[in-house]
C-alpha cells in the first residue's frame, strides 16, 4: 500500500495560487506469503519451502525476479548463509499447472527471474534447502529467511518472511565393539556399547532408553560398568546365563545433550554429541 499526493497551481497576472492537496492510494496488485511446510530443523534437515503470488489486478504481471536470502545473518565482519539450494528441487506452478523451471541463480542469494503471474490470479514455487553448517542448532535457535519480490511492472518490491525453529529433541545412535576379537576358550571378553546424542536435548529417565541383546556365546560371571563405574545388576539390567539375554531396565540409561560451538573466525558450527558407555565383561 503507498499513498500519492498532487496539488495544482493557477498563475494569473504574475500572481500565482495553489489548489488544495489531492491524496490517492495505491494497493499493491502483488501479495505474496512463504511458508515452510515442516518449520523444524536439526542439522540433517532438507526444509521444502512453498512460495505464494497473489494477482489482484486485471492485467498479467510478467518479469518478475524472487530472490531469497536463504537465511543470511551477519557474524562479525561476515554474513553467513544457513541454507542451500537443493540444485533442480524448484517447481514453478501457474494457476496450479506445472511450468518450465525458472532461470536460477544460487550466489550468494537465490534467485528466480522471469516469474509471471496472471490476471486475478495465482503463481506457486515450491523448491528445497539443506541446513548446512553456518545453522545455529542450540535450544531455541531460528533461521528466519526473507524472499522478495520485484520488477518493473511493481511499483514497490513485496517481501514476505518465514522462521523456522530448531527440532528441540535427542537424536541417538548406538555402536556396540568387542575386545579382543580373538580369544581361546575359556577366555574374556568384552562388549562396549556407545550411545551417542547429537540433539540439543538431553536423554532423561522420561525417554525409557534400554538396551537389549543376546550374547552368542553366552557370557559366564559378567561385569557391568556406566560411564566407567560399577553397576549393579539389581535395578539396572537382567542377564538370563542360560541364553545370554541381557538387557537394561527402561530409564536407567540417560545421554548428555550435544555441545555447540560456534568458530569465532568463520563462523561454522561445530557438533559435540554427548556420550554414555556400557560395557560388559564376561568369559566364554
Amino acid at each position: 500500500m503507498a499513498f500519492f499526493f498532487n496539488q495544482a497551481t493557477l498563475s494569473h497576472n504574475g500572481k500565482s495560487t495553489v489548489s488544495n492537496i489531492t491524496t490517492g492510494e495505491i494497493i499493491e496488485a502483488v501479495k505474496a506469503t512463504k511458508t515452510a511446510v515442516i518449520p523444524a530443523y536439526n542439522a540433517d534437515s532438507t526444509i521444502t519451502y512453498v512460495i505464494s503470488l497473489l494477482n489482484s489486478s486485471k492485467a498479467d504481471i510478467t518479469g518478475l525476479t524472487v530472490t531469497d536470502n536463504l537465511g543470511a545473518y551477519p557474524f562479525d565482519t561476515l554474513t553467513l548463509t544457513p541454507l542451500e539450494y537443493i540444485e533442480g528441487s524448484v517447481k514453478y506452478y501457474i494457476e496450479g499447472v506445472l511450468q518450465a523451471d525458472p532461470a536460477v541463480v544460487t550466489v550468494p542469494e537465490l534467485i528466480f527471474s522471469e516469474i509471471s503471474i496472471p490476471a486475478e490470479g495465482n503463481t506457486t514455487i515450491v523448491y528445497q534447502a539443506a541446513v548446512n553448517e553456518f545453522a545455529p542448532l542450540t535450544i531455541d535457535s531460528t533461521i528466519t529467511n526473507t524472499v522478495t519480490i520485484d520488477g518493473e511492472t511493481i511499483a514497490t518490491p513485496v517481501k514476505a518472511i518465514e522462521t523456522i525453529t530448531t527440532e528441540d529433541a535427542t537424536s541417538l545412535s548406538i555402536n556396540k565393539t568387542l575386545s579382543p576379537t580373538t580369544i581361546t576358550e575359556n577366555g574374556q571378553v568384552t562388549y562396549t556399547f556407545i550411545i551417542q546424542n547429537f540433539g540439543n536435548t538431553a536423554a532423561t529417565e522420561e525417554d525409557r532408553l534400554s538396551i537389549s541383546d543376546i550374547f552368542n556365546p553366552v557370557l559366564n560371571n559378567i561385569r557391568v560398568t556406566y560411564n566407567s563405574e560399577p553397576w549393579a545388576e539389581t535395578g539396572n539390567y537382567t542377564y538370563d546365563t542360560t541364553t545370554g539375554s541381557f538387557e537394561t531396565v527402561a530409564g536407567k540409561i540417560t545421554v548428555p545433550a550435544a555441545s555447540y560451538i560456534q568458530d569465532p573466525v568463520t563462523g561454522a558450527w561445530s557438533v559435540t554429541p554427548g556420550v554414555t558407555t556400557i560395557t560388559v565383561t564376561g568369559t566364554i
